[in-house]
């Protein structure tokens, strides 16, 4: 293994991402030396993604696509519609990355962020057999087009249904085209052993995202970063690393993603020193 891509989400800077927007971030992190631009998806209509296939294609770039889960989208433990709304949005989503060229639509493709409610072991397993149910007709439209569903588990305080790598791959099951994204930020906060968990998902992971433990630059906290880049790559993963961070100057983001202070000297500085220092920490 002589390294992965790297890359960065448009959350860093912005959120909902625009065309005007994605177009100025693209020539921005190409010039720093990126190899993938992460897109998050709130909504599809908020970017065009052919012009945005076009303005990647023009800057050198990959794409990676995020899938976004408010309130009101839900894909367990929810009425009949609110699911159906939810997978017709996922389906977008998926046609939005086989447009942009991603191999992947990464996100909680479960429940809403910050819903939480208790769940005994039996009606864990009925939430989960719920999940894989109403997850098939997307990860069919996925298949299709080539693209694969990896579902990210949250932080205790995010979610209560997927905490966990091991949560995760007994709900997902053997769904086809259905894998993990893993982001360490979330695996700081909940698993014993970091890169053991990481080589546990041996094949499944599908995507990865990164950053510091207070969702900072990467290399600037406490994780031990070569033995999670180890654990990655022994787990098989070969696809891009993605720095994911979040603006405090956008309210929206700052209070979803509980951003209440700066993380950097700059949001551009948790970009450019995150990929100086990733570069640096790969074999």
């Amino acid at each position: 293994m002589t390294g992965h891509r790297l890359g960065v989400n448009t959350w860093v800077w912005t959120s909902p991402l625009t065309d005007a927007t994605l177009a100025a971030l693209a020539a921005k992190v190409a010039g720093w030396g990126f190899d993938v631009l992460e897109l998050p998806v709130e909504d599809p209509d908020d970017w065009d993604p052919k012009l945005a296939a076009q303005v990647l294609t023009d800057h050198g770039l990959g794409a990676t696509v995020c899938l976004v889960m408010p309130p009101g989208r839900e894909l367990v433990a929810a009425d009949p519609a609110t699911i159906r709304s939810t997978q017709d949005y996922l389906r977008r989503v998926v046609d939005a990355a086989a447009t942009v060229g991603s191999p992947v639509i990464a996100g909680p493709a479960y429940a809403s962020v910050g819903r939480t409610w208790r769940l005994s072991p039996g009606e864990r397993a009925a939430a989960y057999e719920q999940l894989r149910g109403n997850l098939t007709p997307v990860v069919d439209h996925a298949g299709a087009a080539g693209v694969t569903v990896a579902v990210e588990p949250l932080n205790r305080y995010e979610t209560s249904l997927l905490n966990t790598i091991g949560q995760t791959l007994e709900a997902i099951g053997d769904l086809p085209h259905c894998g993990l994204a893993l982001d360490v930020y979330h695996q700081n906060i909940e698993e014993t052993d970091v890169p053991a968990a990481i080589r546990s998902a041996a094949g499944r992971i599908a995507h990865v995202q990164v950053c510091g433990n207070d969702r900072g630059t990467p290399g600037t906290d406490h994780l031990d970063w070569p033995a999670i880049i180890a654990a990655v790559d022994d787990a098989g993963y070969t696809g891009p690393l993605c720095i994911e961070s979040f603006t405090a100057e956008n309210a929206t983001i700052a209070t979803a993603a509980s951003i209440w202070r700066p993380l950097a000297a700059s949001q551009d500085a948790i970009a450019v020193d995150g990929l100086k220092f990733l570069k640096a920490v790969m074999p």
